[in-house]
């Protein structure tokens, strides 16, 4: 019986293992350097404040994640394009002024591009620096849109700053 299972779960593991392969080289067919330069598009307009050409590369159904504390009005889940530019955008641009940003590592793997780097902001409902803290951003491509939008971040310093009494 032990002998049956055993050849079982190996014949299992071979399959999956198969599959996974295949998945990886089908993610393979996806021009990485497409879409670094869409993800890097969409980057720069973010930062610069270009809503025109965010909007163009913003695929219909784009999703917008932002993880940490809900408390803050621009965490959490904007699930369509109309949402992140009526509702998001505005509620991110009056809560934090960013003050300093750099990117300090990017690289792509079929659909998917991934920003690392630094930056500070101050809060503006209370004026508190939230100190220089890591970020990072996976960005999902297809079809030279951006799909989604994954940010990172340390929640920790930007709540504390925006939650600091003046």
């Amino acid at each position: 019986m032990f002998k049956n299972t055993l050849q079982i779960g190996l014949v299992s593991l071979v399959a999956f293992l198969q599959a996974t392969s295949v998945q990886a080289n089908e993610a393979k067919d996806v021009n990485s350097a497409e879409t670094l330069e869409t993800a890097q598009a969409f980057l720069w307009a973010a930062g610069s404040g270009d809503m025109e050409k965010l909007q163009t590369l913003m695929a219909d159904d784009f999703v917008w994640h932002n993880e940490g504390d809900a408390s803050l009005p621009w965490i959490g889940n904007w699930d369509s394009k109309e949402k992140v530019l009526s509702t998001f955008l505005p509620r991110f641009g009056a809560g934090l002024k960013v003050t300093s940003w750099s990117t300090d590592y990017s690289f792509a793997n079929g659909d998917q591009a991934v920003f690392m780097g630094s930056m500070s902001a101050i809060a503006n409902e209370s004026g508190v620096d939230t100190g220089k803290f890591s970020w990072a951003v996976r960005v999902h491509v297809e079809e030279g849109k951006v799909e989604s939008w994954n940010w990172f971040e340390d929640s920790y310093a930007v709540s504390n700053a925006y939650h600091e009494k003046k």
